[in-house]
C-alpha cells in the first residue's frame, strides 16, 4: 500500500484525535479524503480544507454544516456549486431555486440529481435549453408526470428520447414514432409483440431486444441462434428457458479476445463474478498514526 493510500486511510478513520486529523489535512490526498467523509471537521479546519484548495471535495460531504454548503453554493468555482447542488437541503429556503437558475448546466444536471428537489423543480430542468440536463432528470426522475415523460420521449436530443424510451413506459399513441426513431427503436421492442420483421431489422440493437424479448416465441429464438452479431446470440443464450444444450453451443461461438466484450457478454448472462471487496485498511493506533505521519513529513 502506497504512502498516499495509507493516509487517506487514516484521514477517515473513526474517533482519530483532532490533532491528527489537522495534521493530514496539509497532505492533498488525505486533506480531500478527510473532507469528503469526515463529520467531524471543526470550524477551523473547514475553514483550513477551503484555503488549502479542496472546497470541492467538501462540498460533496452531507455533514458539512449548513452555513458552509450555502457558502459553497455561491463558490465561484463551478464544479464546487455542482458537487453542493447534487445534495444540499432547501436550507435556506430558495437555495434550491438559486441553484436551478444557475448559470452553468454542469451545477443545473448535478441539481437535477438532488432527491429533494420538488416535482416543481424538477418540471423547470426538464425543460432546460441543454440537453444533459434534462437527461440528468429522466435519469432522476423516474416517476415524472405523462406532461413531462411525454415531452421527454418527443425531445429535439436524440440521447435524451433514448433514455426516455429506456426509463419510461411510453402511452400507446407515441409507441408508433418511437418504433419509427432509430434512436429508440431497440428500446420500444420491448412493449410490442417480437415479429420476424423485427426478428430481421438491420440494426442489431433492435434483434438483440427481440432475442431479450419475454414473450420471445421457439421459432424466433432459434432463428436469432444463428444471428451474426454475438450479442444477439448471447441474449438468446441468457435466456432461462432456453435449452441447455442450444446455450453451450451459442456460448461456445462468443469466444472473443476482447477482455471487456467478454466481461459484458458473460455479466449479461449472469456469469461474470465481481471481485472481492478489498479488505478494510487495518485501526491505527496513536503511535502507529505518528509512525505513518512521521514517515510522511507530517
Amino acid at each position: 500500500m502506497s504512502l498516499d493510500v495509507e493516509l487517506s486511510a487514516l484521514a477517515v478513520q473513526e474517533d482519530l484525535p483532532a490533532d491528527l486529523v489537522r495534521r493530514l489535512l496539509r497532505h492533498p490526498e488525505a486533506r480531500r479524503s478527510a473532507a469528503r467523509l469526515r463529520s467531524d471537521l471543526t470550524t477551523e479546519m473547514l475553514e483550513e480544507v477551503i484555503r488549502l484548495g479542496s472546497a470541492r471535495s467538501l462540498a460533496a460531504n452531507c455533514s458539512v454544516p449548513a452555513r458552509f454548503r450555502v457558502r459553497l453554493a455561491e463558490h465561484p468555482e463551478p464544479s464546487v456549486r455542482a458537487a453542493v447542488a447534487a445534495s444540499v437541503r432547501d436550507e435556506p429556503p430558495g437555495l434550491l431555486a438559486r441553484l436551478a437558475d444557475d448559470g452553468d448546466p454542469s451545477v443545473r444536471a448535478f441539481l437535477a440529481m438532488n432527491e429533494q428537489l420538488s416535482p416543481e423543480l424538477l418540471t423547470v430542468l426538464a425543460q432546460d435549453p441543454e440537453s444533459h440536463v434534462r437527461l440528468s432528470v429522466v435519469n432522476q426522475w423516474r416517476h415524472a408526470p405523462e406532461p413531462v415523460r411525454r415531452a421527454l420521449l418527443t425531445d429535439s436530443d436524440p440521447h435524451v428520447r433514448r433514455e426516455a424510451a429506456a426509463a419510461y413506459s411510453p402511452p400507446a399513441d407515441l409507441l408508433p414514432a418511437l418504433l419509427a426513431d432509430a434512436e429508440t427503436r431497440a428500446v420500444a421492442v420491448r412493449y410490442v409483440d417480437p415479429s420476424p420483421e423485427l426478428a430481421a431489422d438491420p440494426d442489431s440493437g433492435v434483434r438483440e431486444a427481440v432475442a431479450a424479448h419475454p414473450g420471445l416465441p421457439v421459432e424466433l429464438r432459434d432463428v436469432l441462434a444463428g444471428d451474426p452479431d454475438e450479442f444477439v446470440r448471447n441474449a438468446i443464450a441468457a435466456r432461462p428457458e432456453t435449452p441447455s444444450t442450444l446455450r453451450e453451443s451459442l456460448v461456445a461461438t462468443l469466444a472473443t479476445g476482447d477482455s471487456l466484450a467478454a466481461w459484458v457478454l458473460s455479466s449479461r448472462r449472469n456469469v461474470h463474478a465481481c471481485p472481492a471487496p478489498a479488505p478494510a485498511p487495518p485501526r491505527l493506533t496513536r503511535e502507529q498514526a505518528e509512525d505513518l505521519l512521521a514517515r510522511a513529513g507530517l
